[in-house]
C-alpha cells in the first residue's frame, strides 16, 4: 500500500508538471498517471487502496463543493441577473437531452444509463474555467461581466448537475424511476439550501468566539459535509434533501458569517492539491483501456455534437441580455472544458455494479482528454479577439 501512495504521489505530480509545461491542464497528467499505475496497465496501485477508491472519490467532491461555496459570490449572480440563472441549468439541460437521444443509437445503451452519462458529461471544470476568467479580471477583462457570468453560473451548473445525476442515480437504484422521482428534485435542493445555510451559519457564528486552529476549522466542516451526504442516503424516500447542496450552501453562509473566510479559501486550495491528485490518479485507475479505445471516436463523435447542443444552449440563455455576439461566442467556448465533475462521479455507476459502468466512465475520461485541453486553448487563444475591455 505504502508504494502505491509512493508512486501516486511523485509520478502523479511529475506528469501534472510535464503536461503543464507543454500548457495542457496538469489533472491530464494525473489520469496519465492512473491510467499506468492501474490494475489494467503495470497494477502497481494496492488492492486497499482500489477498494476504497470510491469512498476517496466522494470526499474530493465534498472537497470540491465546499470550496465552491467558500468562493461563490452571490453578488456576483445578483448583479448580472437573469443571464446568470438561465446559464446554471439551461445549456446543461441541453446537453443532457443530447446525450439521452445520441447514446442509445451510438452505444446501444438503454435510456436510463443515457441520461445518467448525460448528466456525468454535462457539469462544467472550474478546475479549468476559473484561474482563466481570474487571468482575465487581471488583464481588465471584467467590465462587461463576462468573467464574472462563467464563474458564478459555472459553479451552480456543477451543482445543478450532481443533484440531478444523484436523484436519477437514486431512482435507478429503488427501480422507481418515474416523472414524480424527478419531480423531486427542486425540493432536495431547496431543503439543502436551507439547511446547509443554517449549519453554516451557525457554526460561523460559534467559531467566531473560538480560537480554533485553521486546520480544526477546515476539518469541522468537512465533517459536516460528511454528515449532510450522509443524512440524504439515510433518509431515503422519508425525506428528500440534497447532501451535496447543502455542503456547498454550508460553504457559502460560513464565508458569510466567518471571520475567518479568506483563512479558509486558503487551506481549502491547499486540501484541494492533494484532493485533486488522489481524484484524478484513481478515476484513470478505474478506467479499461480496452473499453475506452473501443468507444473512442464514437464518443468523440457525441462529444462534438452534444458541445454543440450547449452551445445553443448558451444562446437561449443569453436572448435578450446586453451581451454582444462575440462575447456570447467566447462564453460558449468558455462552456466547453469538463474535467472535476466526471472524474468524481464518472465512475459511480460502475462502482455499484451497473451494466454499462465500464462503458459510462470511459466515455466521462475520453471527454476530459477531449474538452479540458480544447476548451483551455481557445479560450487562451480567442479571448483578445472576442472581448472587450
Amino acid at each position: 500500500m505504502l508504494l502505491g501512495i509512493a508512486l501516486i504521489i511523485i509520478v502523479g505530480f511529475s506528469l501534472a508538471e510535464v503536461f503543464k509545461k507543454i500548457n495542457l491542464p496538469g489533472f491530464l497528467g494525473m489520469i496519465v498517471t492512473g491510467l499506468v499505475l492501474g490494475p489494467y496497465s503495470l497494477n502497481l496501485i494496492s488492492v486497499e487502496i482500489i477498494s476504497v477508491s470510491s469512498d476517496l472519490r466522494e470526499i474530493a467532491l465534498i472537497v470540491i463543493l465546499i470550496r465552491a461555496g467558500l468562493n461563490l459570490n452571490n453578488k456576483d449572480i445578483l448583479s448580472i441577473g437573469r443571464p446568470a440563472l438561465l446559464m446554471s441549468f439551461i445549456p446543461a439541460l441541453f446537453e443532457i437531452a443530447a446525450v439521452t437521444v445520441l447514446a442509445p443509437l451510438l452505444f446501444h445503451i438503454e435510456m436510463v444509463d443515457a441520461l445518467l452519462l448525460g448528466c456525468i458529461l454535462a457539469a462544467v471544470s472550474p478546475a479549468v474555467i476559473v484561474p482563466r476568467m481570474i487571468q482575465l479580471l487581471s488583464k481588465g477583462y471584467g467590465k462587461t461581466k463576462v468573467p464574472q457570468l462563467v464563474m458564478a453560473s459555472s459553479s451552480v451548473d456543477d451543482v445543478f448537475v450532481i443533484v440531478l445525476f444523484t436523484s436519477i442515480l437514486a431512482s435507478y437504484k429503488t427501480h422507481s424511476f418515474d416523472l414524480v422521482s424527478i419531480l423531486f428534485i427542486p425540493i432536495s435542493i431547496v431543503l439543502g439550501i436551507i439547511f446547509g445555510t443554517v449549519v453554516g451559519c451557525v457554526t460561523a457564528k460559534l467559531l467566531n468566539r473560538c480560537n480554533l486552529h485553521k486546520i480544526v476549522v477546515a476539518l469541522i466542516l468537512l465533517s459536516f459535509g460528511f454528515l449532510f451526504v450522509l443524512l440524504e442516503d439515510s433518509m431515503g424516500t422519508h425525506l428528500h434533501i440534497s447532501g451535496l447542496i447543502a455542503t456547498m450552501a454550508l460553504g457559502v453562509s460560513f464565508a458569510k458569517c466567518s471571520t475567518s473566510m479568506n483563512t479558509q479559501k486558503e487551506v481549502f486550495s491547499s486540501i484541494w492539491v492533494f484532493a485533486e491528485l488522489i481524484l484524478f490518479v484513481l478515476v484513470g485507475a478505474s478506467v479499461n483501456l480496452e473499453v475506452m479505445f473501443t468507444v473512442g471516436l464514437i464518443a468523440v463523435l457525441m462529444l462534438l455534437i452534444q458541445l454543440l447542443f450547449r452551445m445553443a444552449g448558451v444562446f437561449v440563455s443569453l436572448v435578450g441580455s446586453t451581451f454582444k455576439k462575440k462575447e456570447k461566442i467566447f462564453i460558449s467556448i468558455s462552456f466547453i472544458p469538463k474535467a472535476t465533475v466526471q472524474a468524481a462521479i464518472g465512475s459511480i455507476p460502475l462502482s455499484l455494479g451497473l451494466e454499462y459502468g465500464g462503458l459510462i466512465l470511459s466515455v466521462a475520461v475520453m471527454s476530459i482528454f477531449f474538452t479540458a485541453p480544447l476548451g483551455a486553448i481557445l479560450i487562451d487563444k480567442f479571448y483578445t479577439r472576442l472581448l472587450r475591455r
